[in-house]
């Protein structure tokens, strides 16, 4: 590296000591270098910015040796600089829905099925792993990868369920590549057994999609002591990207946490979140709610701990209303299903932001975002919220060890 290059303010004024910088998700930021404090409104304009999503030609994104700030390499000049070379032609943004360099896909949106996110993509080679596969938006998401050449590892609970499904997308392609493994996300040692399983397969693995989840459970504790909805919801797929980390990390895995828009109503804070349910005091809907609350969260923890290895983590909302077999757990649910079915998504549909998130080019090494509709959008406000997904990570890594260390007693 033959020079290092000074950074430079933006082409807009700025009050003195003020710089402006890129996220990994391409928007553009101000430093306070006094404050040391961060906002991505201009100081004095209060625009927002954001820039395109491919970097000029010859520039390439790299982590300097601390391993903490990004730094941006000529490999035709062999000059170096920590200011990104698109703040020139950076454009204003009127709000966080959609990166315009994204290039929100006007093509794609909220009634665009999986062929349309596919059409005629080959993924021949690409190795994923869905986690409950065997129905609704899991089953729509294994089918489509696997009838696009993928080989899919369909990680469920219930060996008969998973082996129909199977059968059945093996009706629509008889070579189609898929394997059944057993994970109970109720059980931690399960978990465990499937990531070992995996493991001994020696296969890369290009694509995780968390997508597992059960709704309106009464309040039940699970093998490990845990409450169920918070463990199969969250917990287990924590545990599944902790033990599958190395392998993350080896494949550039691209990781995609199935969430929900009713994360936006949940009453997890930095406050409560070392508190956990008890019979007393719970209400069923709210526990799926601060689980989905926590699917967000902990992609935003792994991105900021991942992306520097090449490992690109988002998550998404798969429809409003999508018809699924949660809705078996909840009467009011399946009111609703049939009062709005004309506004409902199929789980096809559903699914297609999913596989958008799986396969898409357009995010690749810039994660951490949240999906909506084959679009990106903002989360709520303690989606957000770092500090909040940092307390949610320590609680999860001590709860896990509490209860695999106790077992194996």
């Amino acid at each position: 590296m033959n020079s290092l290059l000074p950074d430079s303010d933006s082409e807009d004024d700025l009050p003195q000591g003020w710089e402006q910088k890129v996220s990994l998700t391409n928007r553009v930021y101000y430093l306070n270098n006094k404050t040391k404090t961060t906002q991505w409104n201009h100081p004095i304009s209060g625009k927002k910015k954001a820039v395109s999503g491919k970097l000029p030609e010859g520039w390439q994104r790299k982590f300097d040796e601390d391993g903490n700030h990004v730094l941006y390499y000529n490999i035709n000049t062999h000059q170096a600089t920590y200011t990104d070379p698109r703040l020139g032609s950076a454009f204003e943004v009127m709000d966080y829905r959609g990166i315009p360099a994204m290039a929100r896909n006007k093509e794609l949106g909220p009634n665009s099925t999986t062929e349309d996110v596919l059409e005629k993509a080959d993924l021949s080679g690409e190795i994923a792993i869905v986690t409950g596969a065997n129905s609704g938006i899991g089953f729509e998401t294994a089918k489509s990868l696997a009838l696009h050449g993928a080989h899919v590892i369909m990680a469920c609970r219930d060996s008969s369920k998973a082996h129909q499904a199977i059968d059945k997308i093996r009706s629509c392609k008889e070579e189609a590549k898929l394997t059944f493994l057993k994970c109970d996300l109720s059980s931690l040692s399960s978990v465990k057994q499937c990531c070992d399983l995996f493991s001994k397969m020696n296969l890369k693995l290009d694509i995780l999609i968390l997508n597992a989840a059960v709704n309106e459970l009464p309040y039940t504790l699970t093998e490990n002591g845990i409450e169920t909805t918070f463990q199969v919801n969250h917990l287990g797929h924590f545990y599944m990207v902790r033990l599958l980390e190395k392998k993350l990390i080896q494949s550039s895995t691209r990781i995609v946490f199935v969430s929900s828009e009713s994360h936006r109503f949940s009453t997890l804070n930095k406050e409560n979140v070392d508190q956990d349910w008890s019979p007393s005091n719970f209400i069923s809907f709210m526990a799926y709610n601060d689980s989905k609350l926590c699917n967000i969260l902990t992609a935003q923890y792994l991105h900021r701990r991942l992306c520097k290895h090449n490992v690109t983590v988002v998550s998404c909302h798969p429809g409003n209303l999508v018809y699924t077999n949660l809705q078996r757990y909840w009467w009011l649910l399946r009111v609703l299903y049939f009062l709005f079915s004309p506004f409902t998504k199929s789980a096809n549909q559903g699914a297609s932001t999913v596989i958008f998130c799986a396969v898409t080019d357009e995010i690749r090494d810039i994660g951490g975002l949240y999906f909506n509709n084959c679009q990106e959008c903002e989360p709520s406000e303690k989606a957000q919220d770092s500090e909040l997904a940092d307390l949610l990570a320590d609680k999860s890594n001590r709860m896990i060890d509490f209860a695999m260390n106790f077992e194996s007693k």
